[in-house]
């Protein structure tokens, strides 16, 4: 593999120092992109662009050709497992994922197999290799899967719901058939992932989405814990590099300290959480990614650049940030919008890593125009920062 010449987000990731903040975030690649539109209706379905790999690196790589992000995320869909499993994965217009064969008792999850990523799954294995070669080194591949208990709750349910009410009933009623059901997807879920590191992933994220609907105790035993499993069982070194996991779990602010315990290198953060105060709460012991509310975006270039000062702010001038969204990107999104967040990202960040540049005896020599906007970033720096000291002592920090 070419050697990779931005590792920005590695280097975040580890809390390593960096010069500025990396960004990147999830959905990047997605459907507010004019091209992803056109390329989405040539491949006739999005299941048919998950599964052909050069349309997938190319939806992959879009958003690289738009804006200067620190990472590409690959183009797939968290549904790939247990559509490997034969549940028969479609997506209807306007209503989301569904499986056309849900498991519901404990004959159907024993029949369940843990699926070969290398045969059934081989297209996304295949994209993220061809991808890593198309990307040439320019920035890292962050390759990713659902949890186990976000897959089952697909599973159970037959698709997306507002209640969850077969798989919580099965998880209250029949907590040994639960178990059963994720210990299975641990076990495809780490194959998966360690798949996608062999075939060129850098950095692995897992994404808990339903974890927050679990009350504390329950979410420790049918979501974190099988995380944990997964995070211990993955590849820890790829070419001569650690590779970094991430967990995400929306809703679970409150859980923090625990997930950190996980072993994780990094946790991303929805944007109900105070960045600085996740920080605080969890000190140096995992990175932060996160975590602005993705309807910012639809607000002035303005509001845009005040909001991610807010944000740097409120981490202030400590290591191991990655910029992102508390979650994806909306399909109205103006992709003008998104070049104004990544921009703003670039400049205001310079100013929280001063020490950390000098450390490094290194000046970041694709940024020509740093000397231009330093020191009105700083003063622009100093100005968010008593913002954000006047927004604490009213509470919202």
């Amino acid at each position: 593999m070419p050697p990779l010449k931005n590792d920005r987000l590695l280097r975040a990731l580890l809390r390593q120092p960096i010069e500025r903040t990396p960004i990147w975030l999830m959905r990047q690649a997605g459907r507010y992109l004019p091209e992803y539109r056109k390329i989405r209706k040539c491949a006739k379905s999005f299941l048919n662009l998950c599964k052909t790999p050069e349309l997938a690196c190319e939806v992959t790589l879009q958003p690289l050709w738009r804006f200067r992000l620190d990472a590409a995320i690959l183009f797939s869909d968290i549904l790939t497992i247990p559509d490997a499993m034969g549940l028969g994965l479609r997506f209807s217009e306007g209503e989301g994922p569904y499986f056309e064969k849900p498991v519901r008792n404990i004959a159907q999850i024993k029949n369940l197999g843990v699926p070969d990523p290398n045969d059934k799954l081989s297209y996304v294995i295949d994209a993220v290799s061809l991808i890593r070669q198309e990307l040439d080194g320019k920035v890292p591949l962050i390759g990713f899967s659902g949890s186990p208990w976000t897959l089952a709750t697909y599973m159970v349910e037959g698709g997306t719901s507002k209640t969850f009410s077969r798989v919580k009933g099965l998880m209250f009623e029949q907590p040994k058939v639960m178990h059963t059901l994720l210990d299975t997807l641990t076990q495809a879920v780490t194959a998966y992932l360690n798949a996608q590191i062999a075939a060129g992933a850098q950095v692995i994220m897992i994404f808990d989405t339903w974890g927050g609907i679990l009350t504390t105790h329950n979410y420790i035993e049918f979501s974190l814990h099988y995380m944990e499993q997964i995070i211990q069982s993955l590849t820890k070194q790829s070419e001569d590099r650690q590779v970094p996991v991430i967990l995400f779990t929306k809703d679970g602010g409150e859980w923090l300290k625990l997930i950190a315990a996980t072993g994780c290198d990094a946790i991303s953060l929805d944007w109900r959480v105070l960045i600085g105060k996740a920080q605080s709460e969890v000190g140096d012991k995992v990175a932060l990614q996160g975590n602005m509310d993705p309807c910012i975006l639809y607000s002035s270039p303005e509001r845009i650049r005040e909001e991610v000062g807010l944000i740097l702010a409120s981490y202030g001038a400590n290591s191991g940030h990655v910029f992102n969204l508390g979650h994806g990107i909306h399909p109205q999104i103006d992709p003008y919008n998104v070049s104004v967040l990544v921009d703003a990202v670039h400049r205001l960040s310079w100013a929280y890593h001063e020490n950390e540049r000098d450390d490094m005896l290194l000046k970041e020599q694709s940024e020509p125009d740093f000397e231009l906007f330093y020191h009105s970033e700083l003063c622009e720096k100093k100005h968010l920062e008593e913002k954000y000291k006047k927004l604490k002592v009213t509470g919202w920090g």
